[in-house]
C-alpha cells in the first residue's frame, strides 16, 4: 500500500519538481508527454521549474524551426509538444475529440454539417497557407451557408490536426492563432496505428504509479483498464484508499520524508490535472479556490508538494495569494523563488 505522501513525493520526482535538472527543454517536453498550453506563458513556467540554467528562447526557438508545435491534444486542450509526439498523440486522441465536437456548445451548431465534406472543405481552405481562426471560419461558412462561421471552424479545429504556427506561443512575442495542418507545417504523415500501450508507459514514467481512471483523466482515452490488464512489464500497488495502481517494473517510488521545494508553476499544468484523484497535490478545497467559476483563476503556489496558493503578475511582480500561513524556513524559500521568477519574467 502507497500512502498519499509517498504518491506525492513519487509523483513531484517523476516530475523533476524535487529538483531542477540539466536536461533539454525539448527533452523535458518529451519526458512530460507534452506541456498544458491553453495560455502562453504556462509551459515556460512548466519548464522553469524543472529544468536548470532554463532558457526561453530554447523552447521559443524549437516553435519557430518546427521541432515543438501547438495543438489541440489530450482532454480537448492545447498543448505544447514536440513535433514527433504531434503526430504520434493526435491520432490517438481523435475519437475523443470528435465527440467533442458533438457535444461542445460551439462545435454543435454545426452538427448537422456532413463530416466528411466539412473535413474536406477545411483542408481545401489551406490551400494557399496558414489561416487565422476567423478567416477559416469565414471561408466555410462561404461553403456551408446558415451555419456558424465559430461553429464551422472550430468543428474544423478538432476534427483535422491543427498546429497554432509562430508566433503565437513564442517568448514575449504578440501573435494571434493561426491555424496550419500539421502534416504540411511538419512535413510528415500522422501515425496510422499509434501504439497505445506504449504511450501509457510513457505516462506511467512521467505520472505514475496511476489507475487506469488517472490514465483516462489525463487523455481522455477510454477503456484503459484492459490495455493496462493485458501490458506486460507492470508490477501493481494500491493506495490508501484500496485503488488499484499499476507503475513501470524497475521504477523505484520516492521516500515520504525527501523535501519538497517551493514551486510556482502557471495556471496550467499537469502537474494537477492528470490523475482522476487529485488529492495527491491538492485538497479539493484548494483545488476549488485555484478553479473559481470557470477554472484557471491564477497561476499555482505549491508548497511542500502541495498547492498552497495563487500568484499573479503585475508589471513584472509576482503578487502572492496564500492559502495558509507558512513556517518562516517556506516563506523564505518562496520568496527566493519569487525572485528567480520575476528574473525570468523580465527575460526579452
Amino acid at each position: 500500500m502507497l500512502t498519499d505522501r509517498v504518491l506525492n513525493r513519487t509523483l513531484l520526482e517523476r516530475q523533476h519538481l524535487l529538483e531542477r535538472v540539466p536536461m533539454s527543454p525539448l527533452a523535458m517536453t518529451e519526458h512530460l508527454v507534452g506541456l498544458q498550453a491553453q495560455d502562453v506563458l504556462p509551459p515556460y513556467l512548466s519548464l522553469w521549474s524543472r529544468v536548470a540554467d532554463f532558457d526561453p528562447a530554447e523552447i521559443s526557438d524549437a516553435l519557430g524551426d518546427r521541432r515543438a508545435v501547438r495543438i489541440l491534444l489530450m482532454r480537448g486542450t492545447i498543448h505544447l509538444v514536440t513535433a514527433a509526439d504531434c503526430l504520434l498523440l493526435r491520432p490517438l486522441v481523435q475519437g475523443t475529440l470528435d465527440k467533442i465536437t458533438r457535444t461542445s456548445q460551439v462545435s454543435r451548431e454545426a452538427a448537422d454539417v456532413p463530416r466528411d465534406e466539412l473535413a474536406a472543405a477545411g483542408r481545401a481552405a489551406f490551400a494557399d497557407g496558414p489561416l487565422p481562426f476567423k478567416a477559416l471560419g469565414e471561408v466555410l461558412e462561404e461553403r456551408f451557408p446558415g451555419y456558424p462561421a465559430r461553429a464551422l471552424a472550430n468543428s474544423v479545429r478538432e476534427m483535422l490536426p491543427l498546429v497554432q504556427v509562430p508566433p503565437r506561443g513564442m517568448w514575449r512575442q504578440a501573435g494571434g492563432v493561426v491555424y496550419e495542418t500539421a502534416e504540411t507545417w511538419l512535413g510528415g504523415e500522422l501515425a496510422c496505428e499509434p501504439d497505445l500501450p506504449a504511450v501509457v508507459r510513457r505516462y506511467l514514467r512521467a505520472f505514475g504509479p496511476a489507475t487506469a481512471a488517472d490514465v483516462t483523466a489525463w487523455s481522455r482515452v477510454t477503456g484503459m483498464k484492459p490495455v493496462l490488464d493485458s501490458m506486460d512489464g507492470l508490477v501493481t500497488f494500491r493506495d490508501a484508499g484500496g485503488r488499484l495502481l499499476h507503475d513501470l517494473e524497475g521504477l523505484r517510488v520516492a521516500d515520504s520524508e525527501v523535501p519538497a521545494p517551493v514551486r510556482l508553476l502557471g495556471k496550467y499544468d499537469n502537474l494537477w490535472l492528470s490523475h482522476a484523484d487529485k488529492t495527491r497535490v491538492t485538497t479539493p478545497e484548494n483545488r476549488k479556490r485555484w478553479m473559481g467559476l470557470n477554472g484557471g483563476v491564477g497561476s499555482t503556489v505549491f508548497v511542500d508538494g502541495m498547492l498552497e496558493g495563487l500568484w499573479r503578475e503585475t508589471e513584472g511582480r509576482v503578487e502572492l495569494e496564500l492559502f495558509r500561513e507558512l513556517t518562516r524556513a517556506e516563506r523564505q524559500e518562496l520568496d527566493a523563488e519569487v525572485a528567480a521568477l520575476e528574473t525570468l519574467l523580465a527575460h526579452r
